[in-house]
């Protein structure tokens, strides 16, 4: 299912934006990343962590988002964001997404557990302020949020 999902966010983002985002896929993923986004017009890019999780999932059906990710393969750096996306499964729809710069997930999320997992965990209800709320956005807004990053990135590297 969690393949699915990454194909299911690259071809969202990349029909939305018409095919103003171009999406790659790494054939290994031991690095921590699924998803690698650039600009038609640009040179910079974005590699995306996801975790996606099923709204028909139990946490879900609390009212939670939750993921863990592997410290082994989670590194911060500028050109790094994690994406946590809930998935209605029953409709085969993106529900809701936070995208988040890794250097942000890194100094929110504190410390790893003994596992060496970090833990995201957010509230699904709509209007939560919980500290991930910044991050957080509806299905429309992802991929200008992604364009937006790219932006940033292609300043940054000028």
């Amino acid at each position: 299912m969690g393949k699915a999902a990454e194909y299911l966010v690259a071809s969202f983002c990349i029909l939305i934006t018409q095919g103003r985002l171009n999406v790659s896929t790494s054939m290994v993923d031991d690095e921590g990343v699924d998803l690698v986004f650039h600009q038609s017009e640009g040179t910079a890019t974005l590699a995306v962590q996801i975790k996606a999780r099923m709204l028909s999932g139990s946490a879900a059906g609390r009212g939670r988002f939750l993921a863990n990710v592997r410290s082994e393969t989670f590194t911060a750096r500028k050109d790094l964001a994690m994406l946590f996306v809930a998935v209605d499964d029953e409709q085969g729809r993106l529900d809701t997404a936070w995208l988040v710069p890794s250097a942000a997930f890194q100094e929110r999320v504190g410390a790893a557990t003994g596992q060496n997992k970090y833990r995201f965990s957010a509230s699904l209800k709509a209007g939560t302020q919980d500290r991930w709320a910044p991050y957080r956005l509806e299905p429309l807004e992802l991929p200008g949020a992604i364009l937006h990053f790219l932006d940033e990135l292609e300043s940054s590297d000028r």
